[in-house]
């Protein structure tokens, strides 16, 4: 069943009037050739979902009610923000796309030191613009309650300046790995409380500098190893995103 995201607080879409209007209602209507009585859900910014009904579709509205609360809950306990130094190429659209359906909360995109793409303010309005588009499409597909955010950033000094906001911070380096560390994670998951906001740096194809890492430590960061073998850097916050989501809906931590 389709989803769409209304960018409306519950109580006050219902106050309103329930309804779908501008892309969501193209959406409706062209491409779902939705009709009355037509069900689907929607989702409130304060992550409140229902089963809604078509009651009445006119020109450039498509009006609904309520039939039942979504219950179960989609979102994993914490909330996890993955940080990409830019990649080459299409890689963040893979990054958002499949991060999304594996639960992460927010994306940003920062300038590393070994970045090889090097975007203005321009081009990175359009690119957050795409990849806020993708992180929409895929939280709908897999039924979340949350839409990610993206924030593209084009000097990393003010992405820096933004650690102090989150509880935990870690560094995803390969020389951690090679060296046998993969404790980090888990203990760092561990210790976390529900509502507590976790930050991961994922490094470019050029994974992080020495310098880099160390000046990460000084802003709180942990550095951790993702296992024995060496992974790409759209392929990183998958298999970090995957780990978590184990043990928080697999084994319950």
């Amino acid at each position: 069943m389709q989803r769409y995201f209304v960018e409306q607080a519950y109580q006050t879409a219902v106050d309103q009037g329930l309804s779908l209007i501008g892309e969501d209602y193209h959406h409706a209507v062209n491409v779902m050739r939705m009709k009355e009585t037509d069900q689907c859900y929607l989702v409130f910014q304060d992550e409140v979902a229902i089963k809604a009904e078509v009651t009445r579709i006119l020109p450039e509205t498509v009006e609904l009610k309520e039939v039942a609360r979504e219950e179960q809950t989609k979102e994993l306990p914490i909330h996890v923000t993955i940080a990409c130094g830019y990649p080459k190429g299409d890689k963040l659209d893979l990054v958002v796309q499949k991060g999304t359906e594996l639960g992460a909360h927010d994306f940003i995109g920062f300038p590393s030191q070994t970045s090889v793409v090097k975007w203005d303010g321009k081009k990175l309005a359009k690119r957050q613009d795409r990849l806020s588009k993708i992180a929409k499409e895929a939280a709908e597909q897999s039924h979340r309650q949350v839409q990610p955010t993206v924030t593209m950033f084009e000097q990393a000094a003010p992405f820096y300046e933004s650690f102090s906001g989150y509880d935990q911070i870690l560094v995803a380096y390969e020389e951690a790995a090679k060296a046998g560390e993969k404790a980090r994670l888990v203990q760092t998951i561990q210790e976390m409380s529900q509502g507590q906001t976790l930050l991961v740096l994922i490094g470019p194809e050029g994974g992080f500098s020495m310098k880099e890492v160390s000046f990460f430590e000084t802003l709180g960061a942990k550095i951790c190893g993702l296992g024995p073998r060496i992974l790409r850097a759209e392929t990183a916050p998958l298999y970090l995103l995957s780990a978590i989501s184990y043990q928080y809906d697999l084994l319950e931590v």
